[in-house]
C-alpha cells in the first residue's frame, strides 16, 4: 500500500473554538488502540476557550504496528504515512493560526509520533507536549535533525517506571530537543501508571496560556 494512503481519509475531528475564530490551536494525537475522540475528550480538562482542538484518526486506531523503539523500517510504511498525516494537519491549521500559536500534544504512541514529527519539522511552535512518549527508533538512532525550535516550550511527562516508555528515552528526548533550541521541562513521576496526571494537565495549561498570548 502506498504510504500516503494508510491513514489518509480516516477522519479529522475538531473541538473547542472553530479554526476561523480561534486565537490558538492544538494538534492532538491519540495513542495506540485509542481514537481521535478519546484524545479530544482531554480538551474538556484543558478549559481554554480560545483554542481550536484538531485530532486526526489513525487507520485501525494504530499509527504504526510495532513498538516505537523497534527498527524504523519495521514500522514502515505506516510511520511515514502517519508523519505525513501530521504534516498535512499542521499545514491545514496554519492556514488560520500561525505556528507560534500551535501546540502539538500527544499521548503514548501519539506522543512518540508528535515528538518525532516536531523534531523533523523544527521551528518555533506555541508548544510541544509529549505525555508518556519519546523520539522514535532504537537506541543509537542518528538524531541529526535539521532546524531549531527557537525557544519553543516543550513539556515531557512520564512515569519513571512506565511499562512502554523507558525513562532513558524520555531523558534522551529532552537532550535532543534542548540541543535544538527548545526550552524543555521534563517531569518523571515516581510509580505513576501509563496515564495522564493532573500535574501534567496543569503544565499543559501553562503552555497553552503562553501560546494563546503569543
Amino acid at each position: 500500500m502506498h504510504q500516503g494512503l494508510i491513514h489518509q481519509g480516516k477522519g479529522l475531528f475538531a473541538g473547542g473554538a472553530p479554526l476561523k475564530e480561534a486565537h490558538a490551536a492544538m494538534l492532538m494525537v491519540h495513542g495506540r488502540g485509542a481514537t481521535a475522540f478519546d484524545i479530544l475528550s482531554l480538551s474538556g480538562e484543558l478549559e481554554n476557550l480560545n483554542f481550536a482542538y484538531i485530532a486526526p484518526q489513525a487507520a485501525g486506531n494504530v499509527w504504526y504496528p510495532n513498538g516505537f523503539m523497534s527498527p524504523i523500517p519495521s514500522n514502515e510504511p505506516w510511520l511515514s504515512s502517519a508523519l505525513a498525516t501530521l504534516e498535512g494537519v499542521i499545514s491545514h491549521i496554519a492556514n488560520y493560526i500561525p505556528h507560534e500559536r500551535i501546540v502539538i500534544l500527544g499521548f503514548s504512541q501519539g506522543a512518540c509520533l508528535g515528538l518525532e514529527f516536531a523534531a523533523r519539522h523544527a521551528r518555533r511552535y506555541g508548544g510541544i507536549v509529549g505525555l508518556s512518549g519519546g523520539l522514535i527508533g532504537p537506541d543509537g538512532t542518528p538524531r541529526d535533525y535539521q532546524g531549531l525550535f527557537d525557544d519553543t516550550p516543550v513539556f515531557l511527562g512520564c512515569s519513571d517506571v512506565d511499562p512502554h516508555i523507558p525513562k532513558a528515552r524520555v531523558l534522551h528526548t529532552e537532550e535532543v530537543f534542548t540541543r535544538m533550541g527548545a526550552t524543555v521541562t521534563t517531569r518523571l513521576y515516581p510509580g505513576m501508571g501509563h496515564t495522564i496526571s493532573q500535574d501534567e494537565i496543569a503544565a499543559v495549561k501553562d503552555i497553552m496560556f503562553s501560546a494563546s498570548h503569543a
